[in-house]
């Protein structure tokens, strides 16, 4: 007869051994460490983390007073600035879900996500007057609206409201001693956030308070940020909850800036005023960088911390921001996972090689972040890891903490993407040697040609590095004999003599097999969404009218 395991004889788990894990804790802690350290600048607003995590209460204790409890859902539409910090810590403190809106979706997409979501009470910017508005109007039932008047924004934005009293008002109804509790249950939701679907509705992500905490963690030690580092706020808050960066800030008693209009004279700006250490972006927001004029830049003498994701930044303009002082890491990872939930880790003796060779590495996705259990390049029909060749293609697939609960009412979609024990990403990678991964495109766009897949990142980071092009995407084109060909939407730099559409697809021969150039050039702006993703499902459309 086996014995009983020893380790489980009389060692119970009990209050005092055990406390389910939550982002809240790290504000509660840094507000009763570093009171006095500065936690959010906003134009001519200053607070400390002792004031925030007051506010927060604040909040907490306003929305209790509501009926607002474990199981609810407050929405908010919100620009970067203090109160969406607020919103990450006091709405769930109460035991709800936090649903950030993308403010770029229209009034349609934002009545569906407030009615899936069964939000009770919406906090809404001035700004988003217009959308939120028709929203309302089409949401078919009764639901409390709270204005944010920013004073800071300097843009001529509007200022109509549409709630029964604005978000200080609001406040001023609670209590800055709300007698928040942790969790009794880490699974429980943290947040709800919506996918920027290109077809149908949108899919909304469940966050729970362990993957939050744990991803927050991970953005610290990945990205070895050190206590009160001054990050600025590029990235929309909205986006998978800012990344978990609000949490992560918070844990390290760093001080947010607050962006309401991210530009390269406002970012150059904040990092000369503020001494910014870190922010995070889309590679738009490299570009912004990389091509800013002389009026729109600032001396700085310190090295700033860039995390980039999305779609891969070509090496070119890697190479372009590390020799202007900013240092790039480069992080993958979907609304799914949190945000980044891998990073290109740095190895020592990169260091030694040249800048391009740099880049090169560094426009890698990399490997797992620290609190991720795994991350693998599977054939998705047999669900085995394929060679570590660097050629070899498979579906990135994510398994551990920080992947999503599920998606809100959507079971079937939530068993499709966790089936086998992984989450499926629906992106096309490779593994390199060192385990490495590297993406090569969405499952969907990937161009067969003649039965050869063509990656369209690889044609991307090729035409990246003509000094003309601003940015590019290249979807497939339907053709006769080949079935499809690679077409290039380019978006050019503000020149004198512009290349023609022969000149593109001459210089991709060039840097190319031949059957991987463009076969189709197209110039003008780019779609793309709030967070910087080109929205090749539009270029799709155009090109299927050509």
């Amino acid at each position: 007869m086996a014995s009983k395991n020893i380790y489980e004889q009389g060692l119970e788990r009990t209050a005092a051994n055990y406390t389910p894990l939550t982002p809240l804790s790290f504000i509660q802690r840094t507000a009763a460490v570093y009171p006095d350290k500065t936690s959010v600048i906003h134009g001519n607003k200053r607070f400390t983390w002792s004031e925030t995590y007051a506010r927060s209460r604040r909040l907490a204790s306003a929305l209790a007073k509501r009926g607002i409890g474990v199981g609810d859902t407050v929405s908010i539409m919100g620009a970067n600035t203090p109160e969406m910090i607020e919103a990450a810590f006091g709405v769930p403190m109460t035991g709800a879900a936090l649903n950030t809106l993308n403010v770029r979706l229209d009034a349609t997409t934002i009545a569906f996500c407030l009615n899936q979501g069964e939000a009770k009470i919406l906090i809404t910017d001035t700004e988003f007057f217009a959308t939120v508005k028709e929203a309302l109007t089409k949401l078919g039932r009764e639901i409390t609206v709270i204005d944010i008047d920013d004073t800071e924004a300097k843009e001529d934005i509007s200022h109509e409201r549409l709630g029964e009293m604005d978000y200080e008002a609001f406040l001023d109804e609670g209590d800055a001693n709300f007698d928040w509790q942790i969790p009794k249950d880490e699974w429980q939701a943290i947040s709800l956030n919506y996918t920027s679907g290109t077809t149908g509705d949108p899919k909304g992500v469940v966050y729970h308070h362990r993957g939050a905490y744990l991803n927050a963690v991970s953005n610290i030690i990945g990205w070895n940020m050190g206590h009160h580092p001054v990050y600025l706020w590029t990235l929309p808050m909205f986006h998978c909850n800012g990344w978990c960066f609000p949490w992560s800030i918070a844990a390290v008693a760093g001080t947010n800036i607050c962006l309401r209009r991210v530009s390269a004279a406002n970012i150059y700006a904040a990092i000369s005023e503020h001494g910014v250490t870190h922010f995070c972006g889309a590679p738009i927001v490299l570009n912004f960088i990389v091509n800013a004029t002389d009026e729109e830049r600032r001396e700085f003498k310190h090295t700033v911390n860039v995390m980039t994701a999305a779609a891969p930044p070509p090496a070119s303009t890697l190479e372009d921001m590390q020799r202007q002082g900013f240092n790039v890491t480069h992080a993958y990872g979907l609304t799914e996972t949190y945000g980044p939930a891998v990073i290109c880790a740095w190895q020592d003796e990169w260091s030694e090689k040249t800048i391009y060779e740099q880049a090169e590495l560094k426009s890698r996705q990399g490997v797992n972040y620290h609190m991720l259990q795994g991350v693998s390049v599977k054939d998705p029909g047999t669900m085995t890891a394929i060679p570590h060749d660097g050629e070899t293609m498979g579906e990135v697939m994510f398994q551990g903490n920080v992947v999503m609960k599920g998606y809100l009412k959507n079971p079937e979609a939530t068993e499709a993407a966790l089936a086998g024990g992984w989450f499926h990403s629906g992106d096309l990678g490779v593994t390199h040697g060192d385990g490495y991964l590297q993406l090569k495109d969405r499952s969907k766009d990937i161009i067969i040609s003649g039965g050869e897949n063509i990656s369209s990142i690889e044609i991307e980071n090729v035409l990246f590095k003509h000094p003309d092009v601003m940015a590019a995407a290249v979807v497939a084109k339907p053709d006769d004999k080949w079935g499809e060909t690679p077409c290039a939407f380019i978006e050019l730099k503000k020149i004198h003599q512009a290349p023609t559409e022969q000149d593109i697809i001459d210089f991709c021969r060039d840097n190319l097999a031949h059957y991987k150039a463009p076969k189709t050039v197209i110039f003008g702006p780019l779609p793309q969404t709030s967070t910087g993703k080109v929205q090749k499902f539009k270029l799709r459309k155009e090109v299927e009218s050509l």
